[in-house]
């Protein structure tokens, strides 16, 4: 999910099994051979899959490494090394993360799922890049179990590997500030899913992948994160893929040089014993592990780590290149769902002035005006929850001007961004898959609608619903037939446009 939903004081420890289903049934091991060495996978034979797990892809940030731009791997070895446990979520605070076995600053790693036999036959190639609001989450997360995408393009005939990265999150990955900038260090977990896909590029054709069709993917902020490179650098074309998929979550940047983005470095090396040091961002490397950790868990909530316009990896506002054309000419999937402003409006808005005060907080008046017109206390079209009558009030503590309010926040954050960036596309003559996903899933009540992250289980076809318990309850639980067909139909469609655009 985009937004933490709260901090944690300590890592829940619980016994999770964080393998793909069944990977505990082996055939002979599969091996891989790299740049750097040989590694040995683990065989599911219930799956028919390989899987290759905790692959490092950059050296760990720790120690003098925090805080500077992801390291390529520097060493090699003879011999095989083990990769069939996932490694450390990276250190995040959110609820996603209260399930997860171990968070570590050492969590620079992939996981990669194969269809046996397969690998020497050069297979497009899907890059998972996890959502949770820059703040939480991981590759390593059940609900993103990559053997049933890999299961389901086997089972249609066009087979493909998945693969799902870490990258560091909140301060870790996003520190702001003027020394941040002068340094070239803003935008460090956008730098280390980029390094990724380098990664991959040089080493997929070792496990059957072709380094030419890769598809980068994610949800949410890892959406965002695909918009980013589609755009980074200006919308230079490194060729690190082919093809992108972004689920509530788009190209347009909007983050700014101010703010937070200032405020929050200065307040942390006040707090945390370095405003007088020469090197402030040195004397936060120096910090122990648990020091700075529990600093950001109780800081998190009113602190913003935020990707920032550093003139290098994100140059400029990203609406600006889109309308210049400077971003990356590749096919895309582009959506959102119809309610994502009930996961992203306030609540507790019961009048017009109520709405206007919410507004004005982050824009200018002439501005919220424009806003109260556009979406009239007497809403009838796009009135969110779209699945209710548009004459339906809600009661406390939604508020009797919730509807609007939502209608609103939902195209500001997500609607209206994935409108222009399917907008762009076509009139550049490129091939843009455009959708808008509306169905409710178990747990979901009818006030939240269609919301933020529902589409996710039906996308990786977790009809299981594998991972959701204890964080939420099993999307397709006491739902009729027709989910567990919707979800066969979004899995299905997702898969030809990762195995070849021109097949979508």
């Amino acid at each position: 999910m985009l937004l933490p939903k709260f901090h944690i004081g300590a890592v829940v420890w619980v016994t999770v099994v964080l393998a793909a289903p069944a990977a505990e049934q082996h055939s002979a091991a599969p091996t891989a051979t790299v740049k750097n060495g040989t590694y040995t996978g683990l065989h599911s034979t219930t799956y028919n899959q390989d899987y290759f797990l905790g692959v490092p892809f950059a050296q760990p940030p720790v120690g003098d490494l925090r805080f500077r731009v992801p390291q390529s791997l520097n060493s090699s070895w003879v011999g095989t090394r083990p990769a069939i446990t996932y490694s450390a979520a990276c250190v995040g605070y959110g609820s996603d993360d209260s399930v997860y076995p171990e968070l570590s600053e050492d969590c620079l790693y992939l996981n990669i799922v194969r269809p046996s036999k397969y690998a020497a036959q050069n297979l497009p190639v899907a890059l998972w890049i996890h959502g949770g609001g820059l703040t939480e989450g991981s590759g390593i997360d059940q609900r993103y179990n990559l053997s049933f995408i890999v299961k389901k393009s086997v089972d249609i005939g066009k087979p493909i590997i998945a693969v799902s990265i870490n990258y560091r999150l909140s301060m870790w990955g996003f520190i702001t500030g003027d020394e941040v900038l002068q340094n070239g260090v803003a935008n460090l977990g956008f730098r280390d899913q980029r390094l990724a896909m380098h990664w991959l590029k040089e080493n997929i054709v070792s496990f059957g992948g072709d380094p030419n069709k890769i598809t980068i993917w994610g949800e949410s902020a890892g959406a965002l994160s695909v918009g980013m490179h589609l755009t980074a650098y200006g919308g230079r074309d490194d060729y690190l893929f082919r093809g992108a998929i972004m689920e509530s979550g788009n190209p347009v940047f909007y983050g700014n040089l101010g703010g937070w983005n200032r405020t929050s470095f200065t307040t942390a090396v006040n707090s945390l014993g370095c405003s007088s040091a020469f090197d402030k961002l040195q004397c936060l490397r120096q910090i122990p592990f648990a020091t700075l950790n529990a600093w950001i868990n109780t800081t998190q909530s009113f602190l913003g780590w935020q990707p920032l316009i550093d003139g290098d990896f994100i140059q400029g506002y990203t609406s600006l290149q889109l309308k210049r054309g400077q971003f990356v000419h590749v096919p895309i999937i582009s959506g959102a769902n119809s309610d994502e402003g009930t996961a992203f409006g306030p609540i507790g808005i019961n009048s017009t002035q109520d709405f206007l005060n919410r507004l004005e907080s982050t824009l200018p008046a002439p501005y919220a005006s424009a806003v109260l017109s556009a979406y009239p206390a007497t809403i009838t079209y796009g009135a969110v929850p779209t699945g209710l009558p548009p004459s339906d009030v809600f009661p406390e503590p939604f508020g009797s001007s919730y509807r609007r309010s939502a209608a609103y926040y939902g195209d500001a954050t997500m609607i209206a961004h994935r409108r222009l960036t399917c907008q762009t596309w076509a009139s550049n003559n490129i091939d843009a898959y455009c959708y808008r996903f509306n169905t409710i899933p178990n747990g979901v009540t009818s006030f939240t609608g269609a919301t933020h992250f529902q589409e996710v289980a039906f996308v990786f076809n977790n009809k299981a619903g594998l991972g959701y318990p204890p964080v939420s309850v099993d999307p397709f639980s006491g739902e009729p037939q027709s989910y567990l067909e919707l979800s066969d139909k979004m899995s299905t469609a997702w898969v030809p446009f990762r195995h070849g655009q021109e097949e979508a």
